[in-house]
């Protein structure tokens, strides 16, 4: 009996005030265990911001530090403010049935969208709370702002590209996400994606490769007679840092997105994510062979992104041997996505758009091969991914025109030579200010150069020099 009465009181004190449970405790017990696991999922992909943080830096030039760190700042506080004020309502808007499903709108803030019966455990299928899921999606809401902020890095005004995840997040994604995760027309065409290869990695990448469009590339990275040059970035341990920062994000970007703290499904949608990331990252060391006797890091790290972001749209749905298969291909995909990029002359400094874009495509079209489920087929997948390719390259494109036009885009050749930090922010991220020696001057403007630690080691062509995202 003392039992009994001590664990109705620490589920009544974790419980929300206000929610009506049955008189069945281990119902109530189950709907306190989803919600506990649902907020700390939310905390682990809050996690991963810090991990795009530490990795941008350390891919990026150190005059660039402040900028980098400034930009994720921005998108994480714009992010969740924008999300609450109309994105959530605009991803969840309650498609009426027999509606077109393609645009619709609850209203703005949560109350908009919120009744009395939401607070109990009816809402989400009994799952956790109305206030929970909020939570939950936002955080997922700024990760795909996160994406563009890599690949447009050292280059872009600080204020355009507030502008730009303003509007990118709080309409462009949310209405995107409507489409599939609010229930919207592809939804209802057997589309599936299980937490954002395409909702949320392609989406991003699609805007990334959008605005390296619109900049070009960065001064000296391919000279004039088309050879690229590679330039290093500040900090490798940084780097490595953020990518495991991001693989341990990933238990709840996943793990959550079972949106249940169903034991078993969790369990094992943990291991096909796992493996995937491993297979990823052994995929890009052996594929990267091929290249250069020389092994990458920088491209081992992009490996394990891209197994990441390739197994998230079937990570439920795959079984484990075919989630290793899925995270190798996803690993040699991002060795020779980064070369393809480099020679169309697409100056991504971290790698975006090959770990995002190319393997969140890869990832979706691989549930129509690989799923258990035999509803879900690759006809539907690549519906999908071709919608969602346009509606973005459309929305991030007229975003950048615009902004280019008014405002515009690219910071001047003096700012970008002396970096972001002094030009945007009027400070330097360390007590000594980087420098700016013979070799740096004479690299940023095309010239062949040697000298700084590490550079001589990037001799290949296909070598990202430090590329990872």
């Amino acid at each position: 009996m003392l039992k009994k009465t001590l664990f109705a009181i620490c589920t009544g004190a974790l419980a929300l005030p206000g929610i009506a449970f049955a008189d069945d405790t281990a119902g109530a017990g189950v709907f306190v265990a989803n919600n506990v696991w649902m907020m700390l999922a939310a905390g682990l992909v809050f996690i991963m911001h810090l991990g795009f943080a530490m990795l941008e830096t350390g891919m990026t030039r150190a005059k660039n530090t402040v900028n980098i760190l400034f930009k994720n700042t921005f998108i994480v506080c714009a992010g969740i403010l924008t999300y609450y004020i109309c994105g959530f309502n605009l991803m969840y808007p309650g498609f009426a049935e027999g509606s077109a499903g393609i645009l619709g709108f609850a209203g703005f803030g949560l109350g908009a969208g919120f009744d009395a019966a939401a607070n109990t455990p009816a809402y989400a299928d009994g799952g956790y709370t109305y206030w929970t899921d909020f939570l939950f999606q936002a955080m997922f809401a700024a990760t795909a702002a996160t994406i563009v902020s890599g690949a447009v890095a050292e280059r872009i005004k600080l204020k355009s590209f507030m502008v730009f995840v303003v509007f990118f997040v709080g309409l462009v994604y949310t209405v995107a996400g409507s489409w599939k995760w609010g229930g919207g027309w592809l939804d209802a065409r057997g589309f599936y994606d299980f937490a954002g290869s395409t909702l949320v990695h392609s989406v991003g990448g699609w805007g990334a490769l959008m605005g390296i469009i619109f900049l070009g590339p960065r001064l000296g990275k391919y000279a004039s007679n088309g050879r690229m040059t590679p330039i290093p970035g500040s900090s490798m341990p940084a780097a490595t840092m953020g990518v495991f920062l991001l693989w341990l994000g990933w238990f709840g970007f996943n793990g959550g997105s079972v949106l249940s703290a169903d034991p078993a499904l969790t369990s094992f949608v943990l291991v096909t994510t796992c493996l995937a990331a491993a297979a990823g990252g052994i995929g890009a060391m052996v594929a990267y062979s091929f290249v250069s006797s020389k092994p990458d890091l920088s491209m081992a790290l992009n490996g394990i992104l891209a197994g990441l972001v390739g197994i998230t749209a079937g990570a439920d749905v795959i079984n484990p041997i075919w989630a290793i298969l899925v995270g190798a291909i996803a690993g040699a995909l991002v060795v020779f996505s980064v070369i393809a990029f480099d020679r169309f002359k697409l100056d991504d400094p971290v790698g975006a758009c090959s770990v995002h874009l190319t393997c969140g495509i890869w990832g979706t079209l691989a549930v129509g091969l690989f799923s258990t489920n035999p509803e879900h087929s690759l006809g539907a997948q690549l519906l999908g991914v071709g919608a969602y390719g346009l509606f973005t390259v459309i929305c991030a494109g007229l975003l950048f025109g615009v902004i280019k036009a008014t405002m515009g885009l690219r910071v001047s050749e003096e700012e970008e030579l002396e970096g972001l930090d002094l030009g945007e922010h009027g400070m330097h991220a360390y007590d000594v200010a980087p420098s700016s020696g013979p070799f740096e001057d004479a690299h940023l403007r095309g010239q062949a150069g040697v000298g700084v630690a590490g550079a001589a080691a990037v001799t290949s062509l296909a070598s990202p020099g430090g590329n990872a995202s």
